[in-house]
């Protein structure tokens, strides 16, 4: 498995070794998971700023107008 080493400032690592131990896991566990849901996040908004001028074409301007639509 790949490495990557970053530098925190002490608040950081502070918060990061509460919720750690709050949650039974390891600081580079939590972060892992942080990383992947904010990569996540990011893909997703990258396609739906990609999808969104053919959508406002089609009349979709809202989440309520695609779910009115696939429901």
């Amino acid at each position: 498995m790949p490495s990557l080493t970053i530098r925190i400032d002490d608040e950081l690592d502070e918060t990061l070794t509460r919720l750690a131990r709050a949650q039974h896991r390891s600081k580079s566990e939590l972060v892992r998971d942080m990383l992947r849901r904010q990569t996540t996040l990011d893909l997703f908004r990258q396609a739906r700023q990609a999808v969104r001028p053919g959508a406002e074409k089609a009349g979709y301007l809202t989440d309520e107008d695609v779910f009115r639509d696939i429901s």
